[in-house]
């Protein structure tokens, strides 16, 4: 509990302003029986693919509040549960970057000057190109990701290697069946 005056007191201690404790880039101690420069390296792709992965969420959540036509109610649902998942996705990637002594990148404004997915019109557009942009996304994501999953293979950074694998690689590849399939041209009524 504060003191203020000499006495207990409830009031929040506002407008507090510290130094920064660890530059985004740099890397803590942790023992983990990683070598630094792996982990160093881990952390720089991670962040890569987290920065995109909060593009593709963003796009996600806003394909879902505007799409339109007669696939809306299927296709609103869709958007929403795949943003969902692409926030867990990150919550994951984060965490781990922490776990490996490094900073995950984590402002807005930080991760627009990272990421390398193309930015869409401020509008709406028709559901077959948001559909076609976040099928564009993924694969920018995914390229990143079996990159990502070879070189930490390579320094035997088994624990991201698996959550790559496990986790991320095999969830975007999922979504994206579940969205292309959106983009096949068949009659609804008659075969």
């Amino acid at each position: 509990m504060a003191k203020h005056n000499g006495t207990r007191s409830s009031q929040p201690l506002l407008h507090q302003h510290g130094v920064e404790i660890q530059e985004f880039g740099s890397m803590r101690l942790l023992p983990i029986a990683l070598a630094a420069e792996a982990r160093a390296e881990t952390c720089q792709l991670l962040n890569h693919i987290l920065a995109d992965s909060v593009i593709l969420y963003s796009l996600y959540k806003k394909h879902h509040w505007l799409v339109r036509g007669h696939t809306f109610y299927m296709l609103h649902l869709l958007l929403d549960k795949h943003a969902g998942e692409q926030l867990e996705l990150i919550d994951l990637l984060a965490e781990r970057v922490q776990t490996l002594g490094g900073v995950a990148v984590a402002d807005p404004r930080h991760v627009a000057e990272i990421t390398t997915i193309p930015r869409p019109p401020n509008g709406v557009e028709e559901v077959p190109a948001m559909l076609s942009r976040l099928l564009e996304a993924h694969e920018i994501v995914i390229a990143k990701i079996r990159d990502a999953i070879t070189r930490t293979a390579a320094n035997r950074d088994d624990g991201t290697n698996d959550m790559l694998m496990g986790d991320v690689l095999r969830r975007h590849e999922m979504q994206v069946w579940f969205v292309a399939e959106h983009l096949v041209d068949t009659p609804a009524v008659r075969s």
